[in-house]
């Protein structure tokens, strides 16, 4: 499409074909399955609007890339005795309480998530990954 306003069409002029056609053509592959005709075309519109204003400058871009960094995403988690963790695995919801100085599931105390994670999988894992409580750096106790 040659212009932003043929992208930007009345509700009613929606044509799933024509959108899924022109989605090809831009991104070079179809659209993910049930993704509504208003975001299709939400991001069209946006895509011919950068192609024809420049897009995101560059600056933009490399600030976004170093804030989405690992080390912006570390995260280090105080669990509370009391606190209850909830994981599901195949099919089954397991739940682990968080005592003083440790973790009890189905009635048996563990030392740590990881012993936990270990008789769920029967796989090593890390605990509070499996869990997903961490990032780099793990999980503390209060």
């Amino acid at each position: 499409m040659g212009k932003i306003a043929n992208i930007q069409m009345a509700e009613g002029d929606l044509n799933r074909t024509l959108l899924i056609k022109q989605w090809r053509k831009v991104y070079g592959c179809p659209p993910p399955k049930y993704l509504p005709l208003r975001l299709i075309q939400s991001a069209l519109a946006w895509e011919e609007q950068a192609r024809v204003m420049g897009g995101v400058p560059v600056k933009t871009l490399r600030t976004l890339r170093n804030a989405s960094g690992p080390e912006q995403v570390e995260t280090i988690t105080t669990l509370n005795a009391g606190a209850v963790l909830v994981r599901e695995w195949n099919g089954r919801s397991y739940q682990v309480s968080v005592l003083e100085h440790g973790f009890e599931m189905d009635g048996k105390e563990y030392a740590s998530l990881t012993a936990i994670a270990k008789k769920i999988t029967g796989a090593k894992w890390s605990g509070p990954r499996f869990f997903g409580l961490t990032g780099k750096r793990g999980v503390r106790h209060a």
